[in-house]
Parts: structure tokens; sequence; C-alpha cells
């Protein structure tokens, strides 16, 4: 596992020439439009469901954002690092699918 947490550390133009970010965004601009779009539709059902179990029993008076916010200014590394593998996870998915 470390050779991956090595490899999502390394300098973003480090890995195939470029971030997980901008390969995932070459890879997006490349594919299938149908693709794209029925990927894109799975990450939003994704944070759909996570605001949901998030704010659930919370009340009216729950700002799902201002939790975020806060999580990310207390876990700004942590959170970039899942970010990147995001990137590489949707990537993966997006390229698997342009074979079939």
């Amino acid at each position: 596992m470390s050779v991956f947490n090595d490899w999502l550390s390394e300098d973003e133009d480090d890995i195939f020439m470029g971030s997980p970010k901008s390969k995932f965004f070459d890879v997006s601009r490349t594919a299938s439009e149908d693709i794209v779009n029925e990927e894109w539709d799975k990450v939003i059902e994704k944070v759909a469901i996570l605001e949901l179990m998030l704010s659930e029993g919370k009340g009216e008076d729950f700002e799902i954002n201002q939790v975020i916010k806060q999580y990310l200014f207390d876990n700004e590394e942590k959170v970039n690092a899942v970010k990147k593998g995001l990137y590489v996870e949707f990537t993966g998915e997006i390229i698997c699918r342009l074979d079939s």
C-alpha cells in the first residue's frame, strides 16, 4: 500500500506527465459524452447519498456546507489525498467503459 500512497503524493507533473486531476479531464474530454455523463451521474448520486447520510437526524437548521468547509479546513491534506485517489478511480471507470 505504501507504493500507492507514494504515487498519490508525487509532484503534480511526475505521474504520466500530469496530475490525477489533469489525466481525469484529459480522458473525460476524449471519451464518449454518454459514458462521461453516466459516470458524472454516479458521482452526483454518491454526493447526494453522502449528504443525506451526513444530515440525517440533524434538523432543518443543519448547514451541510458549513460542516464541509470546516472539515476541509481541519483535514485539507487528507482530503486532497482522497481527491487524487478518486480522480484515479473515476478515470479508470471511464477508461474501462471505452472498451465495452
